[in-house]
């Protein structure tokens, strides 16, 4: 009996043991450099186990640089078995003997491994001079809201993985607005050479006085390079250099400036007006609708830095103006704002109709004066329209009531028709014929949102989860939406490829939230004849 009791004790301990998987934990090398990174991998085959593991335990002596998940499907002994593995960059904020604690996934606890963190060799010549910081402006002294353009290169005689990193931009002071996208060139110093990124930024100092630019830290991992065996992990060492701070001098408004006027400094500003149609090559009569373009463009600027321009309020001419069109043009020296005012005018008497100059004041930045932009003056010759009765001769009030009132009737008659037809498509449309059940769960724009999330991140694992979410509330299942739309099949083979390969390859959700957003609705098949009075049942077996 005893024997026996031992048996089964060990029989229970190997049923426990094999329902808790463990978490593996593993590291590329156990001994290296202060600032080397190192590859921390976690396995799990446990696969009703989601989520990440919980990596909050590292903070203390190590910085987590990134975090990849890979997903793979294997045989071992005729089965089959699934396994998750996250792919961990960590930094050692130290040297010295440091432990990479017990990490947690769920029930699943990782074990401890040991790290020896040991300075860098004096000696040797670091990459980090290969690699420095660069920081200009193209004026250090500027008026206030005038704009000053910050360049900052980085140049680099190695080769760089694709983890670097430009510390952000901040001033309090300041409003700061990145000139496009980072662009990069080569360029030889010295006879080596480099490579060059370079990105510019736009400065709007909001107050007088001196604003301090900080340096600005570029990090990055610089590749090995001695040969590395194909498939091994990825060994580099972490650079990080700065520029130099840099001080720009903001000068107030000028006295010379007029009180009562906004405040605009650029380089140079102008002025456009265009008509459709043009009232100088056409005639113009009563209820004719004139449409006019002016356009405010200011070098310098930021397209919300320019004030409104003046309203044509002249009488006998009635006014529809549009919403404003603003945008910014990125050149060489900076930024450009333009400002787009569009208007329809109607005359509705005739006669000459004369509008006034439209006048914008500004501070030439280039010339250090002040100028005035402006568009001259332009008279309308509005003629009678046969067609209209826009003005009623004196002592003849009877004749044109006479000719007016049918009119104002069937108007009158037309709105209250539309007013009563609106009125019931509402009250219809609020009360609908069939009351909608109380939906359980999240909604289907939730839903939606968590696949669009989940795919711009190129999640493969946070996606799956979100499209079977998804799928569980459409009226057909997926593989039937992928039956009938090749795209979402195609979409749905690719994720499916990052999820069980075995290179773990990286995966771009793009192209199946494309597919997602163009299903086509499915066709709906008519009941037959004798069926269509009775409803089916709300929940069916």
């Amino acid at each position: 009996m005893s024997r026996f009791g031992v048996f089964l004790l060990c029989l229970l301990w190997a049923l426990v043991a094999q329902a808790q998987p463990s978490l593996q934990a593993s590291v590329d090398r156990t001994r290296l450099e202060a600032g080397e990174t190192l590859e921390l991998t976690l396995e799990s085959q446990d696969v009703t186990q989601f989520g990440k593991p919980d990596l909050r335990a590292l903070e203390g002596d190590f910085e987590v640089r990134g975090t990849r998940q890979l997903n793979s499907l294997h045989t071992l002994d005729g089965e089959t078995r699934a396994s998750t593995r996250w792919i961990i960059t960590l930094l050692p904020r130290r040297s010295g003997s440091l432990v990479i604690p017990e990490l947690q996934l769920g029930q699943s606890r990782s074990q401890t491994i040991e790290l020896q963190v040991v300075q860098a060799d004096a000696s040797r010549t670091d990459s980090a001079a290969q690699v420095f910081v660069e920081a200009s402006l193209d004026s250090s002294d500027v008026y206030v809201q005038a704009q000053a353009v910050l360049t900052v290169r980085i140049y680099h005689s190695v080769s760089l993985y694709d983890d670097s990193s430009l510390s952000p931009l901040q001033l309090e002071s300041a409003k700061v607005e990145q000139l496009g996208e980072s662009r990069t060139y080569e360029k030889d110093i010295n006879g080596i050479r480099h490579g060059v990124i370079e990105t510019r930024y736009a400065l709007y100092p909001q107050q007088s006085g001196t604003v301090d630019i900080p340096p600005l830290t570029f990090t990055a991992t610089a590749a090995d390079n001695g040969q590395q065996p194909a498939g091994s992990a990825r060994v580099g060492r972490q650079l990080q250099v700065s520029s130099l701070p840099l001080r720009l001098n903001v000068r107030p408004i000028p006295t010379a400036w007029p009180a009562d006027t906004p405040w605009l400094p650029a380089r140079s500003l102008s002025l456009e007006e265009h008509w459709n149609p043009d009232p100088a090559q056409q005639k113009v009569q009563i209820g004719d609708s004139l449409t006019r373009n002016i356009t405010l463009r200011a070098e310098g600027l930021s397209s919300t830095q320019l004030p409104p321009l003046p309203a044509t309020e002249i009488t006998g001419l009635r006014r529809y103006p549009d919403q404003p069109l603003l945008r910014n043009e990125i050149n060489e020296r900076g930024m450009t704002a333009n400002r787009e005012e569009r208007e329809a005018l109607v005359p509705i008497h005739s006669g000459q109709l004369a509008l006034p100059a439209l006048e914008v004041t500004w501070w030439n930045t280039r010339e250090d004066h002040l100028e005035h932009s402006s568009l001259p003056a332009r008279n309308l010759d509005v003629q009678d329209n046969p067609a209209l009765s826009a003005e009623t001769p004196v002592g003849d009030t009877r004749s044109g009531s006479t000719l007016l009132w049918p009119w104002q009737l069937a108007t009158l008659i037309l709105a209250l028709t539309t007013v009563l037809g609106f009125a019931l498509w509402w009250r219809a449309r609020s009360q609908p014929a069939v009351l909608r059940a109380a939906q359980n769960g999240p909604s289907p724009r939730t839903l939606m949102d968590d696949i669009k999330r989940a795919c711009q991140a190129n999640d493969p694992q946070a996606t799956r989860q979100a499209l079977d979410a998804w799928a569980r509330q459409q009226p057909e299942t997926l593989a039937d939406m992928a039956a009938r739309f090749v795209p979402l099949s195609d979409a749905l083979d690719s994720l499916n490829g990052a999820l069980y390969s075995e290179s773990g390859q990286y995966w771009h959700g793009d192209e199946l939230w494309r597919a997602i957003g163009t299903i086509p609705p499915a066709e709906q098949v008519l009941p037959p004849a004798g069926e269509t009075g009775s409803l089916p049942p709300l929940y069916p077996k």
